[in-house]
């Protein structure tokens, strides 16, 4: 059961954009489409996952004064992994979303889980907790693009799912969009958020 709530605390309780409210910038910038959402969502993951892991594995072996230049390289390493990927194979979404997936390194949501908890914590409590931050940044990603897609171009994943004579919003598309967007959601957030504690409580 712990487990499960060390992953449950990502989705919804934590949740790094909800909740925590950190690496918005990356957020808010990449979720004009779904398919940017879920490429960022799966790297984000992939880089805290493996980062968690080989930090909590050698955790005993890094000496203090130098644990953040450790986990910075880490983070890089990772980072360069799925970057090359990204690029070898799906070079259009590499493309579309730039800078941001280089940038991956100095996100604070996976140098603050590195720091706050794979650097204290063993590797079977750091796996769920990992994934769970994951998911739960990947799916808000997945709620915010697909909202700004839909109603900024008509289209999920490009595929159209709006009327032929639909007039897109081209408001969802630019940056206050986003913003509008990420307020409604972390409401539902906010509101899952209470409903799940209320349910406890009982």
């Amino acid at each position: 059961m712990k487990l499960v709530r060390i992953f449950l605390n990502g989705l919804v309780r934590e949740n790094p954009l909800l909740v925590l409210m950190i690496g918005l910038c990356s957020s808010l910038a990449v979720t004009t489409s779904v398919a940017n959402g879920i490429g960022m969502g799966i790297s984000m993951t992939f880089v805290l996952l493996m980062s968690e892991v080989v930090i909590s594995i050698f955790r005993k072996l890094i000496p203090e004064s130098i644990r953040i230049p450790v986990f910075i390289i880490v983070i890089a390493a990772f980072t360069t992994v799925i970057d090359y990927v990204l690029k070898a194979y799906f070079p259009d979404l590499s493309a579309a979303m730039g800078v941001f997936i280089p940038l991956i390194v100095v996100n604070c949501i996976i140098m603050g889980r590195v720091e706050g908890f794979a650097s204290r914590k063993s590797l079977v409590e750091v796996i769920p907790d990992a994934l769970g931050m994951g998911l739960g940044y990947t799916w808000v990603l997945m709620a915010i693009s697909s909202i700004r897609e839909i109603l900024g171009n008509g289209t999920w994943l490009d595929i159209r799912v709006m009327p032929k004579n639909y007039t897109p919003i081209l408001f969802f598309v630019f940056s206050p969009g986003g913003f509008f967007v990420f307020a409604c959601v972390m409401a539902f957030g906010l509101f899952l958020k209470s409903r799940l504690k209320s349910a406890s409580e009982e």
